[in-house]
């Protein structure tokens, strides 16, 4: 008797629970799909990781392919809306895009969390938005900082993207830190995204003589930049930020990327969370390798922030608890570290520096808030 209540109690259980869909909006194909498709990998592990809600109910993902284009992250955060049903969204990758997901997100009270977004007012008058990312300005000052005290560069040349916010406020944030510090930035020059012929900024560059060269670029640009630099005798340290993380920088770079810098969310040889560790075991598993990537850890961080908020409010499942809840975040250990979201949907975290040896991302320090 006492097995068959047990079996009609699972089975009624069972029955009752939901499907909770949970919207993820990424670029799979397109000039940024390297970020998109990386960040998918580590959204689809921790749901395989965590998808049975406290109650009961299953959280299924919906993907939706943005292309990498402003138009199509509009319409397919519409989509997921409407004819989907989605309770949250999970996207974009880019700053431009993750703006046209979080208009949807506010307009229809979806609660959304951006993996890797970083543009500085890109939550500005949100209130259904957040992200597990740190910001632009943190991200740019902590390099600026890092190498004029650390790297005891004076002097700085910038190369910016002038078509993306994300160039434009990282940017901005160095410049601010390292004139600050005493450092003398001695140009800022600027490219357009898709451009391929670098050679004239080069040999400008290669007159000013300076100690360092900071290029927040995405990882296309930047590694036609520093292919053409080396090639041509310019062997001026570089940097860059974030949008160069991807495997994809060093693949296209090729022996060119030796001792590049860059600022990162996260490195896989220095878990610091428990759940950083299963995460890194769970991944060797399927993919063969503990080189868990960046992206891949944040958009895990940001199923996995949402997954908890869920959690929270299975006695009150609305879109309103979940956004509570996510912007009530604090000191979440994750996969990337340990994340505390604020109301403004704004998150509190470490930067960690690294620097390509060997064609590997190689960690170098860590750079606290």
């Amino acid at each position: 008797m006492r097995k068959s209540l047990v079996l009609i109690t699972c089975l009624v259980a069972a029955l009752s629970a939901k499907e909770i869909r949970v919207g993820v909006v990424l670029p799979l194909t397109g000039v940024t799909a390297a970020y998109g498709q990386s960040a998918l990998e580590g959204i689809r592990l921790a749901n395989s990781l965590q998808a049975i809600l406290q109650n009961g109910d299953k959280v299924n993902l919906v993907v939706v392919d943005t292309k990498g284009d402003k138009l199509e992250s509009s319409s397919a955060a519409n989509r997921l809306v409407s004819q989907d049903k989605v309770f949250g969204l999970i996207g974009e990758m880019t700053t431009a895009n993750t703006l046209q997901v979080m208009r949807v997100a506010e307009d229809n009270k979806i609660p959304l969390i951006a993996p890797a977004a970083t543009g500085d007012r890109l939550l500005d008058k949100k209130a259904y938005s957040s992200r597990v990312c740190f910001m632009d300005s943190f991200q740019g000052a902590s390099l600026a900082k890092y190498a004029f005290e650390n790297l005891n560069y004076k002097n700085a040349v910038l190369v910016l993207d002038q078509s993306t916010d994300y160039s434009l406020g990282l940017a901005r944030a160095f410049e601010k830190e390292f004139n600050a510090k005493g450092g003398k930035v001695l140009k800022s020059l600027r490219i357009n995204s898709g451009d391929k012929d670098f050679k004239a900024i080069i040999a400008q560059i290669k007159g000013l003589n300076p100690d360092f060269i900071f290029l927040p670029l995405y990882y296309s640009e930047a590694s036609l930049f520093v292919r053409q630099a080396r090639n041509a005798g310019l062997l001026t340290p570089m940097a860059s930020a974030d949008g160069v993380a991807d495997q994809s920088f060093i693949e296209l770079a090729g022996s060119a990327s030796e001792g590049y810098i860059f600022t990162d969310s996260f490195d896989s040889h220095n878990p610091s969370t428990k759940l950083s560790k299963d995460f890194i075991v769970n991944y060797e598993k399927a993919k063969g390798t503990k080189e868990v990537p960046n992206f891949t850890a944040m958009g895990a961080d940001a199923y996995f922030v949402m997954f908890n908020a869920l959690n929270a409010c299975v006695d009150n499942l609305t879109p309103v608890c979940v956004n509570e809840k996510i912007h009530q975040t604090i000191n979440f250990e994750g996969v990337s570290g340990i994340i505390s979201i604020d109301k403004t949907g704004n998150a509190t975290r470490s930067v960690v520096l690294k620097e390509i040896k060997n064609q590997k991302q190689v960690f170098k320090d860590i750079i606290n808030p």
